[in-house]
């Protein structure tokens, strides 16, 4: 859609928002490790005891310098390094890659993640894992043996808390994209579509329960299984409709209440009213302001950087079933962290293209360091 009511409005929005960034680089070449290759959490990270770099960060960062257009300049010895991060990560047996926390085995949301972080980043950096992975391995979820005991896993998912069960249900298809031959996995893909149109909710357009934003961000998950399969969301106008509710009357806690309808917002590809996308952009812009620390990062909620992002959906005061251990990876402290701040990146570029624009370069990247070695 392009700029022309409202223009002038959403133009200095996306200024201003450009602005958040002028401290971001820095803040960013600071986490980078040079000795495992990794980029930490945040800075407090590199005060906890027998803690490294870990896959989801490393991986959030090549995301932040590829979209900011700094992977081209990455000297061969940071890329080298790089890749065997990623490469180390990988257990021979299995296939699946792991931080040396051994609570992050027990969190199936994360492991399945980490498959996909490192995936991307070796096949960005040009590399590739050292053993087969999962599904080939033998390795993979009891689930997976067939579409029926997929189904029954997929029905045994709680969605009291929308965002954790929706994480669950989505981060499933790792294993999915992984079956061969194409007729099986097309069989597993239509037991997942066939079982989330029976649960979302016709008025909302959302899945499961909890806080407008919880089920916002539980959408968000899903909507990544759709993606991975290119299909479109259902129920897209209720959708909106909800994301326009959370966005006026809901506070943004956590950078991932701002980042999740954006995202939505994009890949449904709706026509905005002009008015509409300026009170969005303006919303978006106020709540990333609450969470910009002194450091130049973002955090990922508004008390602080938590501990343990694998835990964080589910806030103080609410619940929810079978819950993994917390995998601390931060100090918790008032700082930037890399799960906001790969995220803070995205919501801009999005801002942008629901305005018709392809985001400009920040000039604040050129103030990124490289290593020297």
């Amino acid at each position: 859609m392009p700029l022309n009511t409202h223009s002038h409005e959403i133009r200095q929005l996306l200024s201003d928002m450009d602005g958040l960034f002028d401290n971001f680089f820095r803040w960013l070449g600071g986490q980078y490790d040079t000795k495992s290759g990794g980029f930490y959490y945040a800075a407090s990270s590199k005060e906890l005891p027998h803690h490294g770099p870990d896959i989801e960060s490393t991986a959030q960062a090549l995301n932040i310098l590829e979209r900011c257009g700094l992977m081209e300049k990455i000297p061969d010895a940071m890329k080298q390094g790089l890749i065997r991060f990623f490469q180390n990560k990988q257990d021979a047996s299995s296939g699946y890659f792991y931080d040396a926390n051994p609570l992050m085995r027990r969190d199936e949301v994360m492991v399945a993640r980490a498959i996909s972080y490192s995936l991307n980043a070796l096949r960005k950096l040009g590399g590739q894992p050292l053993y087969a992975l999962p599904y080939e391995a033998k390795q993979a979820p009891a689930y997976m043996s067939s579409p029926d005991q997929y189904l029954a896993w997929l029905q045994a998912v709680e969605l009291s808390n929308s965002w954790r069960g929706c994480d669950r249900l989505s981060t499933s298809s790792v294993y999915v994209r992984q079956v061969e031959p194409a007729a099986r996995r097309d069989a597993f893909v239509q037991t997942a579509f066939d079982f989330f149109a029976d649960r979302q909710d016709p008025r909302s357009g959302l899945w499961g329960e909890g806080s407008c934003y919880v089920q916002i961000s539980g959408t968000f998950k899903l909507h990544m299984f759709y993606d991975h399969f290119h299909v479109p969301l259902p129920r897209e106008d209720q959708i909106y409709q909800s994301i326009l509710f959370a966005l006026r009357h809901e506070e943004a806690a956590d950078m991932c209440y701002i980042r999740n309808p954006i995202h939505l917002l994009s890949y449904m590809k709706l026509q905005i009213h002009p008015q509409e996308l300026r009170e969005i952009i303006q919303i978006t812009l106020a709540n990333m302001k609450r969470l910009l620390r002194a450091d130049g990062g973002f955090s990922r909620e508004l008390a602080h950087s938590p501990t343990a992002p694998n835990v964080a959906q589910v806030k103080h005061g609410e619940w929810y079933p079978g819950m993994p251990a917390a995998v601390h990876i931060g100090g918790g402290k008032m700082e930037g962290d890399m799960n906001a701040g790969t995220q803070a990146l995205l919501i801009r570029s999005v801002c942008y293209q629901l305005a018709g624009e392809v985001a400009p370069k920040l000039a604040a990247s050129d103030t990124y360091v490289y290593p020297s070695r």
